[in-house]
This record gives C-alpha cells, sequence and structure tokens, in this order.
C-alpha cells in the first residue's frame, strides 16, 4: 500500500496513493460515518484548479485527491520522488469500491447525471456484484441549486441508510460539490466523473494500451471533438508547459489559502 499524503501540482495538492490505499480511507470512513470527500483528478481537473486559485482552495480542502490520469501520476513522480507504479482512476477505483462494499455490506448512493444513466449504471453494477446494496439514487437538476435543494439532497441521503456517495457530475461541478456537502454528510463522497457514463456502457473506454502510455485524452477527443476539442488542445499543452517551469524551478506554484466566505457555486 502507498500513501504518501499530498503533493503540490503547480498549486494544486494531490495525494500520492495507489488503489489500496486509497481503498483503505474511504472504507474506514465509510465504516465509522466519517465525512471523506474524495476526487479522482486528471490533467482537466488539475488544470481546472491551477488556473483558478479559488477553485484550487476547494480542491485543496478535499479530504483525498488522487491522480486520475497517467500525466499526473508521471508529475507526481517527476517533482516529488513518489515512484507511483499506477495511476488511482476514477473508474476503476470505483468497481474497487463497489466490490468491497458489497463484501462488507455497505450501502452506496449515486448523486448525478441523468436518470436513465444511473438507471443502467446500477443495473451493470448489480450484476456484477449481486451483493451490493444500492440505497438510493438521485439524477442531477443541471442547474445551481437553492439552499432548500442543498437540504432535501442531504435529507434524501442522509435518510437511505448510504455509507458511500458516488457523484457523477462531470469536471468540476463535482468537486465543488464534494466541497459544499462534505461537512453535512458522515460518510465518504467519491466524485468519479465519467465512471457513471463508462459503467453504464454509454461510453467506452480508452484501449488498456491508450491509458497505459496517457493517450486516454486521444481517444477521447477522437470519440467526442466538438465537446472535447478545446479541454485537450488548449490545456494539455499548457499543462506541460506549466509543468516544466515547476519540474526546473523557473516557477513556484503555491497552493493558495484564501477565503470563501462568500464562495457560492453550489451545483446538482
Amino acid at each position: 500500500m502507498i500513501d504518501l499524503g499530498k503533493k503540490n501540482i503547480l498549486g494544486v495538492c494531490v495525494n500520492a496513493i495507489d488503489y489500496e490505499g486509497a481503498l483503505a480511507q474511504v472504507i474506514q470512513a465509510a465504516e465509522n460515518n466519517h465525512s471523506l470527500s474524495v476526487a479522482a483528478l486528471a490533467v482537466h481537473g488539475v488544470m481546472t484548479g491551477a488556473l483558478d486559485k479559488v477553485h484550487a482552495n476547494r480542491l485543496n480542502k478535499l479530504d483525498l485527491v488522487v491522480p486520475d490520469g497517467q500525466p499526473v501520476r508521471w508529475a507526481l513522480n517527476l517533482l516529488h520522488k513518489c515512484n507511483l507504479p499506477d495511476r488511482c482512476y476514477g473508474p476503476t477505483l470505483t468497481l474497487k469500491l463497489c466490490e468491497q462494499a458489497a463484501a462488507e455490506g455497505l450501502p452506496v448512493y449515486f448523486y448525478g447525471s441523468k436518470q436513465d444513466v444511473i438507471d443502467k449504471l446500477t443495473e451493470n453494477l448489480m450484476k456484477m456484484f449481486p451483493a451490493l446494496i444500492i440505497a438510493g439514487s438521485r439524477p442531477s437538476l443541471f442547474r445551481k441549486t437553492t439552499e432548500e435543494d442543498k437540504l432535501e439532497v442531504i435529507k434524501a441521503i442522509a435518510d437511505s441508510g448510504a455509507k458511500i456517495t458516488f457523484v457523477g457530475l462531470g469536471c468540476p461541478r463535482q468537486e465543488v460539490w464534494a466541497y459544499e456537502y462534505q461537512g453535512h454528510l458522515s460518510m465518504p463522497l467519491i466524485a468519479v466523473g465519467a465512471a457513471f457514463d463508462f459503467h453504464a456502457g454509454l461510453k467506452s473506454q480508452a484501449p488498456v494500451f491508450m491509458q497505459d502510455r496517457g493517450l486516454e485524452w486521444l481517444f477521447r477527443l477522437l470519440s467526442e471533438p466538438t465537446r472535447l476539442w478545446k479541454r485537450y488542445l488548449f490545456l494539455n499543452p499548457l499543462y506541460l508547459s506549466m509543468l516544466a517551469m515547476q519540474v526546473v524551478g523557473l516557477k513556484r506554484y503555491v497552493p493558495p489559502e484564501l477565503s470563501v466566505a462568500d464562495d457560492v457555486e453550489r451545483w446538482g
């Protein structure tokens, strides 16, 4: 098990951790009814913080930020000599957590996406893990939520008896959600993004050889060019150039410590 704590990548604090370490933290929190906010960040997720100090502050206040993308793992190894052998990929982490939750009788909840996606997701997960207890689910409202909406969601999840909640709202909305709800629900909140669509069978994952070589972005770009071209063709080169400056010491990216008293960015 590897768990070396948080390390600075472009001012965003990412945990140098493997699957075993992440599983241990989440399951322990679930068993003890402890709040634990978790996000899986690839390059896009890191860059949302690197380019926005307010959002970086949110990300850095999450309890566990795992290296979802190979380029994020490479950055941890290059900058901080972490020697991580693999990334901690959100969709795979989701399956590992569901398997462990099924084995230990820990009910799970799914929040986000559309109802038809959730229906197919839960159907497929039940086929993979027949003992999995699904305490409930709720689709996204696809709008900014009110305080009343937030209280209703908190009550629904808390009353369901869930011990773990998976959040699929897309980056960066799901990380904002985990940040805003972490103090209100005594359980792990796992922001896993595309895992909902992947495990529902609605989107294809990149072949393993592309994933291993950090080329998942290319597969997704070719699959959804209209939606994703700006994300990958702009952010990926910028990530590499900013990372190079941090590696050679030309620039220090200090994690921001901001007051977020007026940071209202609720998404549902």
